[in-house]
């Protein structure tokens, strides 16, 4: 498979400082207890680090995590999970879990890519998974080390399906996408969702306009620095407002709480879309401004990631693409929005993903095959 990245320089992710002492998260969700379902493989040990999200970002961090767990209370094994306070984390982290004889070592994010690829160079007989990115640092096309498995979600196609009803539900005609920083996994969101608008203005013959992403230029879209709740993040949001967005799609962890802060101080009728999780499950706090987000199944291919390599006998590096054909991306419910959207939207939003998985409605992302 050729996966060719859009790419930015590491540096600016977070400030540098003092390699942060290595410890396991206390923020995290609790682990889930169950009983032992299947035997894992003798000395088997899953283990994880975080991105700086923490695993408590009610997105992708708190969903890998709550994969592992799952699949390790199946296996009647205990997990190690260490979160990452600044990108100087990363490699010790990795290394401490390779020092405590971690079987699996699982990273969340794309942010970790060259810090697991060094690892896993360096300890052949380790076998590792990443979340989020290809390992493919020099672009070749291939997986930089033979003992990571990625696991990737090809989001445009969900995105997609959220960009249509995004424009459907707009009454101003402008919608607004930004991400936290410019990678393929943030911006594949963004690709998705403005071919979705693009698709409805075509079929309805409309123009609902998509801020802050344009196709012909993805690189000069709008991106808040990073992937932290702070007031870049809630002003990025304000601007779109004030440039008259009714709908807005932040991607990049916890920055869509941010925009709920915004659209709450703004008073205006704005609606905010989720990515990566049902933020209506996971973050309640702006349930009523919640039109749909965009999710992963992270949660489910990283538990069954951990529950393979404890039972086999052979860890399977293949890639992982979730898709809308495997149930690996898709849309949350409209929850709250339900008497909100038009009655004949989700009909309209089924036949368009059994034309995304026919083929007959192309969708363009980094991932396409």
């Amino acid at each position: 498979m050729s996966i060719t990245k859009r790419r930015v320089a590491f540096g600016g992710l977070a400030s540098l400082a003092s390699v942060a002492l290595l410890a396991a998260c206390s923020a995290a969700p609790a682990a889930t207890t169950a009983t032992p379902t299947a035997s894992a493989v003798a000395g088997f040990k899953p283990c994880m680090v975080s991105d700086l999200g923490g695993f408590d970002d009610k997105s992708f961090n708190q969903l890998g995590y709550e994969g592992l767990q799952d699949a390790s209370a199946a296996l009647g094994v205990k997990p190690i999970t260490v979160q990452s306070n600044a990108e100087t984390d990363y490699a010790p982290n990795i290394d401490s879990l390779v020092s405590q004889n971690c079987t699996l070592i699982i990273t969340v994010g794309f942010a970790l890519s060259a810090a697991t690829v060094t690892a896993a160079l360096a300890n052949p007989t380790v076998d590792f998974a990443i979340i989020d990115d290809a390992a493919d640092n020099d672009f070749d096309g291939k997986t930089d080390a033979p003992n990571i498995k990625p696991i990737l979600f090809n989001t445009a196609q969900a995105a997609f399906l959220a960009g249509y009803a995004s424009a459907d539900y707009s009454t101003a005609g402008k919608v607004a996408t930004y991400g936290g920083m410019n990678f393929p996994t943030v911006t594949i969101f963004m690709d998705g969702f403005a071919q979705g608008v693009d698709y409805f203005n075509k079929q309805k013959g409309k123009s609902v306009a998509v801020l802050g992403y344009d196709e012909a230029n993805p690189d000069a879209a709008t991106f808040t620095g990073g992937f932290e709740a702070n007031d870049t993040a809630k002003t990025t949001a304000q601007n779109f407002i004030d440039q008259g967005a009714d709908v807005l799609l932040p991607v990049g962890g916890p920055i869509f709480q941010s925009a709920g802060a915004a659209i709450k101080d703004s008073g205006k009728n704005v609606a905010l879309l989720g990515a990566d999780a049902d933020v209506y499950d996971t973050f309640p706090t702006y349930d009523s401004l919640y039109l749909t987000s965009v999710e992963k199944g992270i949660k489910q291919a990283t538990a069954a990631v951990v529950q393979n390599a404890g039972t086999a006998t052979t860890f399977d590096t293949t890639t992982y693409i979730g898709d809308l054909s495997n149930d690996g991306v898709g849309i949350a419910p409209f929850h709250d929005f339900a008497s909100k959207v038009p009655s004949t939207l989700q009909g309209e939003l089924d036949t368009i993903k059994a034309g995304i998985i026919s083929g007959s409605i192309p969708v363009k992302s980094y991932l396409s095959k």
